[in-house]
């Protein structure tokens, strides 16, 4: 079973990509910034990440940033934002993201990318 970790701030949108992404077969873990986030994907394996990139404390360019910088297996990266401006996106991908999307995001959507991203292409 692929092990994903949902970082968002918001309690609703945790609990909205937890259901899409549980409801297809994954295990699912949650943190509320980068902070969180970066304790938890250095201590356990994740086989995907999906990041908001506007939280409190440390965003999701700044948790990706330093979490490419360690010395683990770096799972890919599903960076999701109400941010339309074009800069965001760069940014994304500069930080580490695989890919950004925008919220909110389609089930259909969320799921085809993230079985993308997983290597399912074909579930």
């Amino acid at each position: 079973m692929k092990h994903v970790l949902v970082v968002d701030d918001a309690a609703t949108v945790r609990m909205y990509h937890r259901g899409i992404l549980e409801f297809a077969g994954y295990m699912v873990e949650e943190a509320l910034n980068g902070i969180e986030a970066l304790e938890k994907a250095l201590e356990t394996p994740f086989d995907l990440l999906l990041v908001d990139i506007n939280m409190p404390r440390l965003d999701g360019f700044g948790f990706l940033k330093e979490l490419r910088r360690q010395p683990i297996p770096q799972p890919p990266a599903i960076m999701v934002s109400t941010e339309a401006a074009a800069g965001d996106e760069k940014s994304a991908y500069r930080a580490g993201a695989s890919c950004y999307l925008l919220k909110p995001v389609r089930p259909a959507q969320l799921l085809a990318h993230a079985r993308l991203m997983l290597g399912e292409e074909n579930k």
